[in-house]
């Protein structure tokens, strides 16, 4: 593991620039019932984290590889909130993902409390995924394709289903086999939901964390970087996980996250900026 990781404060950092012209509105319009969120990151206070300190910019120049959350920040949704949506539970599901990602419930009740509201079905999962392609962020393609270019490998990691996250992956170019999601099992004489697998990492409380750490572990990545909106994300920037974390507020602005990153960035710009310097 890198050793300034352990070690590094938040020093050296240059002024702050003037974020207003940088941020991005998300809108998301009434169609069938759904909840509809209608974000636009909001001008940040002048804090120290809202420039890379010289410690971030080395980390990320020796990095090797970063791994993404996808809902609100690869994407600019929800998807276990739209597939909610979809099956007519949107309201109860949003409240309940919100109050996960506020990080105010460990992430295995509130994902076993969303599924058992919404029993979606084999039939009702695939019709989602086929009439709901990727809502892919603003720069997204552009950020996976410079980190590429830098010699980094990209991940996806996120609490959703992989059912909504391989779609995803296959429009950025990225391996099925570096997608960390959960998996629903369906009843195998009528489709019908039965379980999700527990044994997949990002299943608990504090998986994707051990997921990054797997991943660092497995793949041989010295120095790795975690990009997210929420404060599953954040708990990955842990000894032998991510060594540097990217809060990103460009669909949601979660204070834990806008605080407790290394940098927080409101366009993905930002971060190809810096890259291969």
């Amino acid at each position: 593991m890198f050793a300034v990781a352990q070690t590094w404060h938040p020093s050296a950092r240059v002024a702050p620039r003037d974020l207003k012209a940088r941020h991005q509105r998300v809108s998301r319009a009434h169609r069938r019932g759904r909840v509809v969120i209608n974000v636009a990151a909001p001008s940040m206070p002048a804090t120290s984290n809202r420039e890379p300190s010289a410690d971030v910019l080395d980390l990320i120049a020796k990095s090797t590889a970063f791994c993404f959350d996808v809902d609100s920040t690869v994407c600019v949704d929800e998807g276990i909130d739209e597939l909610a949506a979809y099956l007519g539970k949107g309201e109860e599901v949003a409240a309940m993902t919100a109050a996960a990602m506020g990080g105010n419930v460990s992430f295995r009740d509130a994902l076993e409390n969303r599924l058992r509201v919404m029993q979606p079905t084999k039939e009702s999962v695939e019709a989602f995924v086929k009439n709901n392609p990727p809502k892919l962020s603003p720069g997204i393609k552009d950020l996976f394709d410079a980190l590429r270019r830098d010699g980094k490998t990209v991940y996806l990691v996120s609490g959703g289903f992989r059912h909504m996250i391989n779609p995803v992956a296959d429009a950025l170019d990225v391996p099925r086999s570096n997608v960390f999601a959960n998996d629903l099992r369906f009843s195998d004489t009528d489709g019908s939901y039965a379980s999700f697998n527990p044994e997949e990492f990002t299943s608990k409380a504090g998986g994707k964390a051990e997921a990054v750490k797997h991943i660092k572990k497995t793949d041989g990545h010295l120095v790795m970087g975690m990009v997210g909106d929420g404060a599953t994300d954040l708990e990955s920037r842990a000894p032998g996980g991510a060594d540097v974390f990217v809060g990103y507020g460009g669909v949601q602005v979660r204070d834990a996250v806008a605080n407790g990153a290394d940098w927080f960035v409101t366009d993905f710009q930002d971060i190809i900026d810096v890259l291969g310097k």
